[in-house]
Parts: C-alpha cells; structure tokens; sequence
C-alpha cells in the first residue's frame, strides 16, 4: 500500500469539496478555487470531513498514481484554506525588483530590464531592502503548482552562478560553490 496514497486528505472548516461525473474533484475555500481531474482507475470517496483515494490492483501505474493524486488532493485543500509562499533574493550589485499590481520588472545585470506579467492567481510584493541587504520578493497564492512555475521562470532570467553566488536564488537555498582560479607558484 503506498504510504502517501492511503492517508486520507482532511478538510478544515470552510473547505468544501465536490466530485463530478468526469471524476473532476473541485476544491473551493475562502482563498480560491481549484480542480483535478482525477485518473479513472482511483476511486475517490468523499466521507464527512476527509477524502480517501484508493487503487484498484497493485500494478506500478496505479500505485504511482494512488500517491499522486493524493498529494496533489491535499495541496488544493491546503492552498484553498491556508496559500502558499515562495521567496527570492536578488544577489548581486544592481540587481532588484519592482512591483507594480501583477507587472515586476526586474534589473539584472543586462543591458535592459526585463518585465514579467503575473497571472491573476499570484500576487507579489518586494520586501523592503535595508543597506546592505539583497532584495527580496515574495510571491503568494493558492496554486501550489502556478507559483512553482512562475517561480521558477523568475529564477530563469538569471540563476546562481557557483563562483561569486551571483543570481536570483530560493530564500535557504544552499549553493555548490566552487574555488576560483589560483596563482601558479613558478
């Protein structure tokens, strides 16, 4: 029996949950709404205040997807009652941000500024730089997977170099460092 698979989702108050005919489950909580559809080999019960997911045989498929859809289940009950939050900080001189509503443009070391549109689901905000510390952005919503996504296209513009740790990072991210070049003893 997969581990994750047969842990049952809990719904706090105000989270309800329903299940259509195309085996579609719709989450919806006081941040948003969400839906899955789910494969049609798990059956999907929904009693009181918990959904329990089971697989019909022991095959590798299934008992990959029994786990799957489980957990993709809780982070839509999670982000619909509580969100997510991701952080970012910009290392390097020059490099910041700017928000304004759902646009960032972004100084990073080009010779132009780069501007992003954000989906209506995300909202941003910088906080705020003292001197001598990296701009951070924070990033919040409800889609557990929109926001890994866009937070990872921002890491894009320009990831962690291993040298000097120049770029856009994750906030704890460890980074390989790595020993820059010697002087040769002749």
């Amino acid at each position: 029996m997969s581990r994750i698979g047969k842990l049952p989702v809990n719904l706090p108050s105000g989270v309800k949950v329903e299940l259509t005919d195309g085996n579609v489950l719709k989450v919806k909580g006081p941040l948003g709404e969400l839906s899955q559809k789910v494969d049609p080999d798990i059956t999907v019960t929904i009693e009181g205040s918990e959904i329990k997911f089971a697989r019909p045989t022991d095959q590798p498929r299934h008992r990959a997807m029994h786990g799957l859809y489980r957990a993709l289940v809780h982070n839509m009950v999670e982000g619909v009652s509580k969100g997510f939050e991701v952080k970012q900080e910009f290392v390097g001189v020059g490099y910041r941000v700017d928000v304004q509503g759902q646009l960032l443009t972004f100084a990073l070391g080009y010779s132009h500024d780069i501007q992003l549109l954000l989906p209506a689901e995300i909202k941003a905000e910088a906080a705020q730089v003292k001197k001598g510390e990296n701009p951070v952005l924070i990033l919040k919503s409800y889609d557990k997977q929109l926001l890994g996504q866009v937070a990872a296209k921002i890491r894009s513009l320009r990831k962690p170099e291993p040298y000097k740790g120049k770029g856009i990072k994750f906030v704890g991210e460890q980074l390989r460092r790595k020993a820059g070049k010697t002087a040769s003893a002749k």
